[in-house]
């Protein structure tokens, strides 16, 4: 093409976009991010994982505060300050926002102000957000990091009746006294969790048969009775009907075990997941084509098109921050290769699949699950081993939940791990190191631990594993 703009053009300033950016930056192409939304920062520091954490963290101390009498402490909640609460995330989050605005801005790239749509496979038009006349910009490579947004489902009444999503929890200052959440991945139990918490009356209402789907059942099922116990109502495998709202409370008609159910709420919050943000993007224009409601990509992050990728919520088969921020930089350095007249060789890595949910008691997994081991006909052994005969968590008084880990049958590798109990978002990175560097259980059970400490409940269940091994032949997972 004739005299593009930019070498590399990162549209959305989100994690992703902002590691495609630095990293293409310095491979030393000439680099443009355009990003459209109403503030800079991306999901994750505005409405996603920093805002959330802070709000659950005041959850967790009321927790705290309401267990003191089991460890012969006096101590009650005198009620909970909202305001002072959001205040506090604001705080946090201004100044997360403001150090990610400083680096868009830093000189390093060209950043402007406005939503982007593909004219063709090497050019956009800008629409500037201050309502400025479009304007054309053109690159030689593209990186789409549109991100994802809330999914509403057409549930029969819903959108007449109201309802809101995390962003309205995230940011408010007051909150109605009972809630009906639907679904059941990480988003709906985490506020469930917050607002529970903080006082009010909150009722699950998943469809599937299990929270959390596609990790292990028992997972979900130690969620239930941890959350049943504090007076959560849970609905599995549920039907709903419809949804109205009378009196100033919402009703939800739904099916459930067998039985017809009517729930009356003030308010209802939808958490259902997210879907990517692809609207207006001229993907047709361009090219690229999705799979399902995701743009389609290749192992290199080249979407159909290879010299326009993609990285994040997006394409990713798991919207977390970390392997947005891998696939971003691996877009850059794949670009730059592409621009040098090489191959896009490097692929993204999954074998370290990382996800985790700040519920209570938290949950946690890496690589892959026993379900997947067996469609993928890979002989594995397990080994688990339960917080409730724990020294250290019975310490603590944390004694829901289990840890269990995954080993090749024949080698020992481990191949994945789930943790459900206290502090499991930090415990599971113990098992991510060592698969890192394809530790054998054998290995594992080599490595000292420290007494009493939660940590060292992970050398029961590889003891567990190691003693259920048989020699054979290593095959390739």
């Amino acid at each position: 093409m004739n005299n593009p703009n930019f070498d590399f053009l990162v549209i959305g300033g989100g994690s992703a976009g902002y590691a495609a950016a630095r990293t293409a930056h310095s491979e030393g192409l000439r680099v443009a991010v355009v990003d459209g939304a109403a503030e800079l920062g991306g999901l994750c520091i505005l409405r996603g994982c920093m805002p959330s954490k802070t709000l659950i963290e005041s959850a967790d101390r009321s927790l705290v505060i309401r267990r003191a009498s089991e460890f012969g402490l006096h101590a009650t909640v005198h009620g909970v300050d909202l305001a002072a609460i959001r205040a506090r995330k604001r705080t946090l989050i201004a100044d997360f926002a403001g150090y990610r605005q400083g680096q868009l801005q830093d000189g390093r790239f060209t950043l402007h102000r406005g939503c982007a749509s593909f004219l063709d496979a090497h050019t956009l038009e800008v629409s500037p957000i201050d309502g400025g006349a479009p304007f054309q910009l053109s690159a030689r490579a593209f990186c789409i990091t549109t991100g994802s947004e809330a999914h509403v489902p057409p549930i029969p009444g819903l959108k007449e009746a109201g309802h809101w999503t995390s962003d309205d929890i995230l940011d408010a200052a007051e909150l109605p006294e009972s809630f009906a959440i639907l679904g059941g991945g990480a988003i709906a139990l985490e506020m469930a969790h917050y607002l529970e918490g903080v006082g009010k009356k909150v009722t699950l209402i998943q469809r599937n048969s299990q929270f959390l789907t596609g990790l292990d059942p028992e997972c979900s099922r130690v969620i239930q009775e941890a959350y049943q116990k504090r007076g959560i109502d849970c609905h599995l495998g549920s039907r709903i009907h419809r949804i109205s709202s009378t009196g100033g409370m919402k009703q939800v008609e739904f099916l459930s075990g067998g039985q017809e159910h009517r729930l009356v709420v003030a308010e209802i919050l939808t958490a259902l997941g997210r879907q990517p943000s692809v609207g207006g993007l001229g993907l047709d224009a361009a090219g690229v084509t999705l799979s399902g409601k995701k743009v389609f990509v290749h192992a290199t992050q080249q979407t159909s098109q290879p010299h326009i990728f993609a990285a994040g919520d997006v394409c990713s088969p798991l919207d977390v921050v970390h392997v947005a921020i891998q696939q971003g930089e691996i877009c850059a350095r794949n670009a730059a290769r592409l621009l040098r007249g090489e191959a896009a060789s490097e692929e993204t890595d999954y074998r370290l699949l990382l996800f985790g949910v700040f519920s209570h008691p938290q949950v946690a997994a890496v690589g892959l699950s026993e379900a997947e081991l067996s469609r993928r006909n890979v002989p594995c052994v397990s080994g688990t081993y339960p917080f409730n005969d724990h020294g250290k968590s019975m310490c603590m008084g944390e004694t829901d939940g289990f840890v269990k880990v995954l080993a090749h049958r024949h080698s020992g590798e481990i191949l994945g791990a789930t943790c459900v109990g206290p502090h499991a978002t930090e415990l599971i990175h113990e098992i991510v190191v060592a698969m890192h560097h394809h530790s054998t259980v054998q290995d594992f059970m080599l490595i000292p631990h420290y007494h009493p400490t939660l940590a060292e409940i992970w050398t029961y269940p590889a003891e567990e594993c190691a003693g259920q091994l048989q020699p054979g032949r290593h095959l390739q997972v």
